[in-house]
């Protein structure tokens, strides 16, 4: 096994660079954030983590759409940096990868991540991109999602019977971590009774360092970080040439991944770990808030389970659990009618566009009925369409088909705890009661 431990300063410079967030690159914005409509168009920020924090992103974002649909911004901290907010132009972005690459990173900052230290195939461009995403894209085959369908309701349904009935408790902690971890937990082949280091790992990769926070320090995260590698590098030792199909086997075993050292893989694992927690169990969360929000829609959904189809990727539009990528110019060129220059960062706002209202009529209602649901940009477009879409289309779909033959109601009790962050959208805590049927 690699010793992390030893590493050079070098490697914990690029370890802490890797995980550097927006929030992070934009230190120097304070927590007293104006509303939108006091606001000069040139002075909104929409990557600023508490419009999320306390919710108050939807005013911003939608000035932005009707005034200034590319809107540029710059920070010493962060560089340049353009808002991508309209349906159309996310989709011109996220579908020109020669023009819009991935390679300098996904999260805004100034690190040019393709130069050598923790890399993942979300930032990078084709060919190297192709390849290595081939290498683990199996896990969502249909196939494999008929077969482990069975063992997804035997969960779902053995978490709901056992919630209390007419007791407040933590929709967040109790339903929407628990079964995504075990979900995740399964797709590695991960030892259950570790499973938790999962969800632990995933909160910290986009977690800000503060007092209290989810990690207090940068160097937190770099130790709880090199765990997870050695962790996994004793998984990758003990599977290489003893595959069985899971993603940690793939990676081993891939010719594109193999060779690819721990530290180095790091990113890869990251990826599929966030990727298959934060976006799932957030839009988990999220659908019992909408419905709240949205009694009708609940009471249409409780009189007609057919729904659910619609609701799914209707909740996923609604909730957008991940706000924003970025993409990098890699030329001079035209966007929305501004001049973009080359190394200039694009975000393209993914919970932008989902609102976008040429698209979707009265786009801030959660509507179960919603005809056209299924062309929500929460899964991005192009190349890098998540790979785990089914997976949480299905988690999602067996979650409420097992909600609605048990439960009478969820009622949301207070409003929810939200994430610091621009770019996971999530809640830390809901609290709720059920009422059983």
């Amino acid at each position: 096994m690699t010793d992390i431990a030893e590493e050079t300063d070098s490697e914990h410079y690029l370890l802490q660079a890797k995980v550097r967030t927006p929030e992070m690159e934009m230190s120097v914005l304070g927590a007293d954030v104006a509303e939108a409509a006091d606001l000069d168009i040139a002075e909104i920020n929409p990557a600023n983590p508490h419009l999320f924090r306390e919710d108050r992103w939807q005013e911003h974002f939608a000035r932005l759409r009707n005034e200034d649909p590319v809107h540029f911004n710059e920070l010493e901290t962060a560089g340049r940096y353009w808002s991508v907010t309209k349906y159309d132009d996310v989709r011109a972005v996220d579908g020109d990868w020669e023009t819009y690459s991935s390679a300098k990173g996904i999260t805004l900052g100034l690190k040019d991540y393709s130069s050598d230290g923790i890399q993942t195939f979300i930032a990078m461009d084709p060919p190297k991109h192709t390849e290595q995403r081939k290498t683990v894209r199996s896990v969502s085959a249909p196939s494999n999602l008929r077969n482990i369908e069975p063992m997804i309701r035997e969960r779902t349904a053995a978490l709901l019977d056992s919630l209390p009935e007419g007791e407040e408790f933590d929709w967040v902690n109790t339903v929407s971590i628990e079964l995504t971890t075990l979900m995740l937990a399964t797709l590695f082949d991960f030892p259950m009774e570790d499973r938790s280091k999962l969800t632990r790992w995933s909160d910290i990769v986009f977690a800000i360092p503060e007092p209290g926070g989810v990690i207090e320090t940068q160097q937190q995260r770099i130790d709880e970080l090199t765990e997870c590698v050695h962790y996994f590098d004793k998984l990758f030792q003990e599977r290489r040439g003893n595959p069985g199909f899971d993603l940690v086997s793939m990676l081993a075993n891939g010719e594109a991944t193999k060779d690819i050292p721990p530290f180095e893989q790091l990113g890869n694992l990251l990826l599929l770990i966030v990727g298959g927690n934060d976006t799932t169990r957030n839009t988990m969360t999220g659908s019992v808030y909408g419905l709240n929000k949205f009694p009708d829609q609940y009471d249409k959904l409780l009189a007609n389970p057919d729904l659910i189809s619609k609701f799914v990727p209707e909740v996923i539009r609604w909730q957008t659990p991940l706000s924003y990528m970025r993409r990098t110019a890699t030329r001079d060129t035209e966007l929305g009618g501004k001049q973009i220059k080359k190394d200039d960062q694009l975000l393209m706002w993914y919970i932008s566009a989902n609102q976008d209202e040429d698209v979707f009529e009265d786009a801030h209602v959660l509507d179960v009925e919603r005809h056209n649901a299924d062309r929500q940009l929460s899964f991005g477009y192009g190349i890098h369409f998540c790979m785990g879409s089914r997976v949480a289309e299905l988690q999602l779909r067996v979650l409420w088909e097992e909600i609605l033959q048990r439960f009478a109601r969820i009622e949301i009790q207070d409003e929810p705890e939200r994430i610091y962050s621009s770019f996971v959208h999530g809640y830390s805590k809901l609290p709720v009661k059920v009422t059983r049927k």
